[in-house]
């Protein structure tokens, strides 16, 4: 029993509930986060939001594996996931899948109804993706990098707030960069054409060559962006940030450009996933990349610092 209760949970896939954290992102960059308004409502909401976007993301895994399972007993790592393995029956999957669906979704409509849309846009394109769209080429990396913006509009939208178009965009370029680095690993994983097409259709129609494009335009578009957005932080930075000692010591050191500090922790970061990414299976998924690369999980933690920091601490 206890067997089958972990592999329940391998397929609900808990190591992908580090992206729902997005989730967060637009309440911490609104700058509000220690307003005793936001603790008491704002915190709370984003907060069951994110639980309830993991049960629908985690229900769609459900249905993913049981649309995969000969793909994934092609692949040298996912063949021991307990669908394609047999561990766990394919109808057992399903009712899981719909039972998730639906608490998920109902509890996202209680939340907000706009955030319902969000969440049903979501699930929809999940669906589509696992039972179409993955086989359909660049589009199966833009309903991936989907993916990672809609977590972060999503709570931007539960909470009703504002985030910059510099930002927006920077999402959506570094979900590129994410998706296209899966690609480019997978491919590098499967090596032979022949074996990545009996994974994935998709990978017979995509060289390294032009993943390796992809991934330097996408790469340049995601530092360039927060680089962008660094530089134009000044209007709300002045708005929200707390004088610091640095203010009297010089006026030169109330400059309101803080933020741009996290742009050399970007470059590293950036750099370092594509190190990882020539290294092969490592990065055929980002959240274990993160999790388990030292000097990548340090420049996380460094530019978080450094952006909390700035956000509630930095001079104005």
């Amino acid at each position: 029993m206890a067997a089958k209760l972990v592999d329940l949970l391998k397929t609900a896939r808990p190591r992908q509930w580090v992206k729902n954290l997005t989730l967060y992102a637009a309440l911490v960059f609104t700058g509000n986060i220690y307003s005793n308004q936001v603790w008491v409502s704002d915190f709370w909401v984003v907060t069951e939001a994110v639980v309830a976007f993991t049960v629908v993301a985690s229900a769609i895994y459900y249905l993913n594996d049981v649309v995969d399972i000969k793909a994934d007993q092609a692949h040298p790592f996912k063949k021991r996931r307990p669908i394609a393995s047999g561990r766990i029956s394919r109808k057992t999957a399903m009712i899981l899948f719909g039972i998730g669906s639906v608490l998920g979704l109902e509890w996202a409509y209680k939340l907000s109804p706009l955030y319902f849309v969000v969440v049903f846009g979501y699930w929809t394109l999940q669906v589509l993706y696992s039972v179409w769209l993955k086989n359909v080429e660049v589009v199966d990396v833009f309903v991936i990098a989907l993916g990672f913006f809609l977590r972060v509009f999503a709570g931007a939208i539960v909470i009703n707030a504002h985030l910059s178009i510099w930002f927006l965009l920077c999402v959506i370029s570094t979900s590129l960069f994410l998706a296209v680095g899966k690609r480019r690993a997978e491919l590098a994983i499967l090596a032979e054409q022949a074996t990545a097409v009996l994974h994935r259709k998709v990978m017979g129609k995509y060289s390294t060559d032009i993943l390796d494009a992809y991934l330097s335009m996408f790469a340049t578009a995601a530092f360039l962006s927060w680089a962008l957005y660094t530089f134009n932080f000044y209007e709300q930075l002045s708005q929200l940030a707390t004088p610091i000692p640095l203010v009297l010591i010089s006026r030169t050191l109330t400059i309101n450009k803080w933020l741009m500090a996290t742009i050399p922790v970007v470059l590293f970061g950036i750099m370092r996933y594509i190190r990882i990414i020539y290294d092969g299976s490592r990065a055929e998924s980002p959240e274990r990349v993160i999790l388990k690369d030292i000097p990548l999980l340090l420049s996380v933690l460094v530019w978080g610092t450094i952006v909390v920091i700035v956000l509630y601490w930095g001079p104005r």
